[in-house]
């Protein structure tokens, strides 16, 4: 059976290991086996904030359409159960947005829910 030299691979690997963490501090940028070690928990963690950003983002309507709502005489959870009875089917994220950048149709989207 012939030789297989797998330098090429091997050193090609390395290179793109360490590529990946460019902007890591210390040994983690610089030595094969801590930058490996590295990559493999800034996956993990990339994964789960990947996950957590949605939740982040959802808290954040929440604000914007109690602030809204306080500032129109009810509460937030009022105001989602009125919009509930009402079958008026919005969504956070727009609810949100029209809170904060055109209160006039926000208000009128209050006035439809009760």
């Amino acid at each position: 059976m012939t030789r297989v030299k797998r330098g090429v691979t091997a050193l090609k690997r390395r290179r793109s290991v360490l590529k990946q963490t460019k902007g890591f501090r210390w040994q983690r940028s610089k030595k094969e086996r801590a930058a490996k070690e590295a990559l493999l928990h800034a996956y993990t963690h990339s994964f789960q904030d990947r996950r957590k950003k949605k939740r982040v983002m959802r808290k954040g309507w929440n604000v914007k359409i109690s602030a809204a709502a306080k500032l129109s005489g009810t509460s937030y959870s009022k105001l989602m159960g009125a919009l509930k009875k009402a079958d008026i089917k919005i969504d956070r994220k727009i609810l949100s947005t029209l809170a904060e950048q055109y209160p006039k149709a926000f208000e009128k989207v209050l006035a439809e829910a009760k």
